[in-house]
């Protein structure tokens, strides 16, 4: 089974120089590529000099994480993409245990590994933890991870496990299923389109898992940090995009409904807490979704899972009922 390991570069040479010699110490069963996002900073010239193995490829622009996977990898040749963030820290025998499920399980179209914060290895990572799942609202959370509450790693999550949606901090794909789909829908530009392609993936009968004994560790927000105002808007308006695009066509409307004045809820929520520049990138957020809403929906495909979450509300479990962990929120059920 070819493997390519794909990381995404935009001017990211400090980050290339911490993370990547691990990356190609413990990647042999793979072919390691850095996909550069037309950086203007000397990252290439650096990858180019110091790691002759890495195989380049250059996007003519800045097409954000979304198009810059989608342009790169129509360049490369693999029956798996492993697309890694340039600032993840891989271990030794990473790729074993992900090789070898894909191997065996045919109908696996996308795994993550286990993902710990870099800076605190004994806890998992915001982006991913150990699997990722949605409410009905579209509002992503973790095994180990729901919205600012990180759980420390007690190997209380150490069973291979199907989810719904996998991390793009650590993403593994048949390239035939990304194929398929077109990819991720360069549109989103960053933010929520794994959850999307993942959702796409499950209407099309496909399963997703986890696998506890592949561990990473990832720093995030190392390329937009969590406190951006940008991130927010983009988060926001691509959770609408992603919830028109694959919610069942009886339960669509309603949904967006609850969910915008969920939205409007937290905007009033950043008023409160002196962050008005965020609760500004809300309303940005929504006047982007009014103007691409008809374009979206164009895209939506002929079959919707109708069960696709397993909480009806996490605001409602983690703000009222006062939930913060996934094994407490299960037993709720």
């Amino acid at each position: 089974m070819k493997v390519a390991v794909v990381i995404l570069n935009w001017n990211g040479k400090h980050l290339l120089e911490q993370f990547l010699p691990s990356v190609v110490q413990f990647s042999k069963e793979a072919t390691v590529y850095v996909a550069d996002n037309a950086s203007t900073d000397d990252s290439v010239d650096f990858v180019k000099a110091n790691f002759p193995t890495v195989t380049i490829v250059i996007n003519a622009t800045n097409t954000g994480y979304a198009g810059g996977y989608n342009e790169a990898l129509q360049h490369i040749e693999a029956d798996v993409y492993a697309l890694v963030n340039s600032d993840i820290e891989v271990s030794e025998n990473w790729l074993q245990p992900i090789i070898k499920t894909f191997q065996n399980e045919p109908k696996t179209a996308i795994v993550q590994p286990k993902i710990l914060d870099f800076k605190n290895k004994d806890y998992f990572e915001y982006a991913g933890a150990a699997g990722g799942y949605i409410d009905q609202y579209g509002y992503p959370f973790c095994r180990g991870r729901i919205f600012d509450t990180l759980e420390k790693d007690n190997g209380q999550y150490d069973s291979n496990q199907e989810i719904f949606w996998a991390s793009g901090a650590c993403f593994f794909i048949r390239s035939s299923v990304y194929k398929e789909l077109n990819g991720f829908d360069s549109s989103f530009f960053a933010h929520q389109e794994e959850i999307d392609l993942c959702w796409r993936v499950i209407n099309k009968g496909y399963s997703i898992k986890y696998l506890f004994d592949s561990k990473v560790y990832h720093v995030g927000g190392a390329t937009l940090q969590k406190g951006n105002p940008r991130k927010t808007e983009l988060n926001f308006r691509n959770s609408l995009l992603m919830l028109t695009k694959n919610v069942p066509q009886k339960d669509l409307y309603r949904v967006l409904f609850i969910r915008m004045v969920l939205d409007g809820i937290a905007g009033i929520k950043f008023l409160l807490e002196k962050q008005p520049k965020h609760c500004i990138a809300i309303l940005k957020a929504h006047l982007a979704f009014y103007k691409l809403f008809s374009e979206n929906y164009a895209k939506r495909s002929n079959y919707q899972q109708s069960n696709y979450y397993i909480t009806k509300s996490i605001v409602f479990s983690y703000f009222i009922k006062k939930i913060r962990f996934f094994y407490d929120l299960i037993s709720f059920k």
